[in-house]
């Protein structure tokens, strides 16, 4: 009896041929764990709720007229706050996918198969470019939209526009990186709570006032609350805010590669360029305001005249910062209503458009009534309220010459002011309300202005509300007969009442009024 011994297989060890295409596996891979992420329940939630938001956002901002008058240096960097928690669950999900081969104990395998524990760290943060991919099409969109409208002002920046994507990337990075170099699932959660404290101890120890080159460390500085300002002066350094982001995310891409040992030439000098961009786009946006950026905001403030373009539309003066000379067109339309109203009555007006620069992009400082007489200030906002609150200072320097003077109206003049306003308006009960600081026709309270607020009395309420109501041409003709008394501050309620053909208040001076005397 024989035996046939079969000898073993030689082991044959060859370079990759070309057609093996690693690449190709990679690539593979990538798009497999992008759909393995969006399955991912925080990722796909938040995902969801972002775009719901965004489109909500539009929405909604559509039934506020302001969505129409856009400042488009504000809106490139509106939409970069919402993204922030897509760029949280991308974070925590990419971690929890590269330790999955760990957590199922199948890590030992992956040693026999073609793709490398670097290739398969690339894949990984490679998934993150469509979510990425996404928040930039939507960021896109919503400034596209913003930027079509007919009343669109201003200039918008790539570098604002990129802030939302490269966030989102940045945090896949990190996840990945996080995942390379300490093996649990805690570690990102861990890092992510570790930051929020950090933050929030950072800002109790500043009083809320970080110091400039800590706050743009941050991924997202919206910098937000104030009215908008010209370009020139917002001193935002977007452009090395983008180079710091997108070079730190190259680093810690390049740090990742490193780690999974692909310890190469190239891996090293990218790492290396990377980190010296980081370096430079820190250096870029660490330093505050200039001098020259602070004196340009304080003249843009005390003297806007000087950097201003002028137009005269029916006798009266437009002045306005060179982004918003389009909309004197708008300023014009309501002062001419006013006007006729008035029977048509003013004495070389100007419109002034105002902003208070002095104190950035997220002061909320009131502007300080013009002394000048026939000056009328607009803001850098239109739009929705703006409107009606305008319209309130026209017929306030109407009715008072200055604003200064109309600051201190306290008297029976409040009617005739707010008739003016109010009449001149489409909806004037709707814009009553909204120029009331309590969203109420009824009572006592103030109303919004450009600059200071005008107060009424309840009695002034009530008599306007009953004007609002009657013809338009019936209290026009009463308006224009009565304007001298109408317009004097020793005339009183009981007087303006018996011109305008309402009922006289009960009692000329109520004590309980924020307007008595």
């Amino acid at each position: 009896m024989s035996t046939t011994l079969t000898p073993p297989a030689v082991e044959v060890t060859r370079p990759p041929a070309a057609k093996d295409r690693p690449w190709a596996a990679v690539l593979a891979l990538a798009r497999f764990e992008a759909r393995e992420l969006l399955l991912h329940v925080p990722v796909f939630v938040f995902l969801l709720l972002y775009l719901g938001y965004s489109v909500y956002s539009l929405v909604a901002a559509e039934r506020d007229g302001m969505a129409d008058y856009p400042v488009l240096q504000d809106a490139d960097r509106a939409p970069q706050s919402a993204p922030q928690l897509v760029a949280l669950a991308v974070l925590l999900c990419v971690n929890h996918a590269v330790l999955r081969s760990r957590r199922h104990g199948t890590e030992r395998h992956f040693g026999v198969l073609p793709v490398r524990p670097w290739r398969r760290t690339l894949a990984h943060v490679l998934s993150v470019v469509p979510f990425a991919a996404v928040v930039a099409v939507v960021v896109t969109a919503e400034f596209a939209w913003a930027a079509l409208k007919p009343g669109a002002v201003g200039h918008g920046s790539v570098a604002e526009l990129a802030v939302a994507p490269l966030t989102v990337l940045l945090a896949g990075v990190v996840g990945v990186l996080l995942a390379r170099l300490i093996h649990s699932a805690f570690a990102a959660p861990l890092f992510v709570v570790g930051l929020y404290v950090l933050l929030v101890v950072i800002s109790v120890a500043s009083d809320g006032t970080s110091p400039h080159w800590l706050t743009w460390l941050s991924p997202v500085v919206p910098e937000t609350g104030g009215a908008p300002l010209p370009s020139a002066l917002l001193g935002r350094p977007a452009a090395w805010h983008a180079l710091y982001l997108a070079g730190l995310t190259v680093t810690l891409l390049g740090a990742a590669l490193l780690v999974s040992g692909r310890r190469t030439r190239p891996v090293a000098v990218v790492t290396a360029v990377a980190l010296a961009a980081t370096a430079a786009g820190v250096a870029g946006q660490s330093p505050g305001d200039s001098r020259q950026l602070t004196e340009a905001r304080t003249m843009a403030s005390v003297s806007p005249e000087k950097d201003q373009t002028c137009a005269l539309r029916a006798g009266v003066r437009y002045c306005a910062f060179p982004e918003w000379t389009g909309r004197t067109a708008d300023w014009a339309a309501v002062v001419e209503r006013v006007e006729q109203l008035a029977g048509g009555r003013h004495d070389r007006l100007t419109v002034r458009q105002r902003a208070e620069a002095r104190y950035g992009l997220t002061g909320d400082a009131a502007l300080v009534p013009l002394a000048g007489p026939g000056q009328i200030t607009v803001g850098t906002e239109w739009g929705g309220n703006r409107v009606p609150e305008f319209a309130v200072g026209v017929a306030s320097v109407l009715v008072a010459g200055s604003e200064k003077e109309a600051s201190g109206i306290c008297d029976a003049r409040a009617v005739t002011v707010m008739w003016l306003a109010l009449a001149a308006q489409p909806d004037p009960m709707s814009a009553f309300a909204h120029v009331r600081l309590d969203d109420g026709t009824e009572g006592p309270g103030a109303v919004l202005a450009p600059t200071e607020p005008l107060a009424m009395s309840a009695e002034q309420t009530r008599m306007v509300r009953e004007l609002l109501h009657r013809p338009s041409e019936d209290v026009t003709s009463a308006v224009r007969a009565g304007w001298t008394e109408l317009t004097s501050p020793e005339t009183s309620l009981t007087r303006v009442a018996h011109l305008l053909g309402v009922r006289s208040p009960e009692k000329e001076e109520n004590r309980d009024d924020p307007c008595a005397a």
